[in-house]
């Protein structure tokens, strides 16, 4: 009989399971759940603990849980099973046929940790600087476009359109010098994010975040629009972390 994710086996995931922020509830979760399968914390063909006391470990809803298992099923990491002894169960790894792999080689030689430290620095800076001076005009309203064609954009053209206004907003900041370094950081950061998969969930909560973002840029709100910024990055982060570190 496999093994499974109770009893003293329960304790291993201590280390990794924790409350999560608020802020960014999925993604973390989905951080942490990924830690979990990468490290081996429960063997292939064990089984993850009961949804309720994941959900509880991990301080969110299990209808916020259960979205964050399905992209695990999606992506072939488990799979779910009904009846008496069913639960979540990890799935045995198998290497990725496609070109998951050569993006993978490409990035291999990233200290994503230092990525996105200096990522953040230079985002959080940047929308501080953009609310403490003041955007009106038509550099208000440049920002504002930028925001509108992440929301009209296909799923398919979301990061192009996302990735154009987190440039407009390093520009728009006064330092040509923090643009040209955020330019070069992003192109880094979207190379890990061609990495891992779109998630729908994700976008959409990173859309209300930039419009959150926007809102306190416009109302001169530095403190706010920092704090909105350094959220969204901690977001992106989760992800990249749980799926590649």
């Amino acid at each position: 009989m496999s093994e499974e994710a109770g009893g003293t086996a329960a304790d291993r995931l201590a280390p990794v399971l924790r409350p999560v922020r608020a802020g960014n509830g999925f993604e973390e979760a989905l951080e942490q759940i990924l830690q979990v399968v990468r490290l081996g914390l429960v063997p292939e063909g064990g089984r993850l603990p009961a949804e309720r006391e994941l959900a509880e470990r991990l301080g969110i809803s299990r209808m916020t849980l259960r979205e964050v298992l399905k992209v695990l099923q999606e992506q072939g990491l488990v799979e779910s099973r009904r009846g008496r002894y069913g639960g979540t169960f990890v799935l045995p790894r198998t290497p990725d046929p496609g070109g998951g792999d050569a993006l993978r080689r490409r990035v291999a030689g990233v200290d994503i940790e230092d990525v996105l430290r200096f990522r953040e620095v230079l985002e959080v800076g940047a929308a501080g600087l953009c609310a403490a001076h003041g955007l009106t005009g038509e550099r208000a309203g440049r920002l504002r476009e930028a925001l509108d064609r992440t929301r009209d954009a296909p799923l398919a053209d979301y990061r192009r359109a996302d990735t154009l206004l987190h440039l407009t907003l390093a520009e728009l900041c006064g330092s040509p010098t923090l643009a040209a370094q955020y330019a070069a950081v992003r192109a880094t950061v979207n190379d890990l994010l061609d990495c891992i998969p779109l998630l729908v969930r994700n976008l959409e909560h990173s859309q209300r975040q930039h419009t959150a973002l926007v809102g306190a840029v416009l109302d001169g709100d530095a403190d706010r629009a920092r704090e909105t910024m350094r959220e969204h990055c901690a977001g992106t982060a989760a992800l990249l972390r749980g799926f590649l570190a």
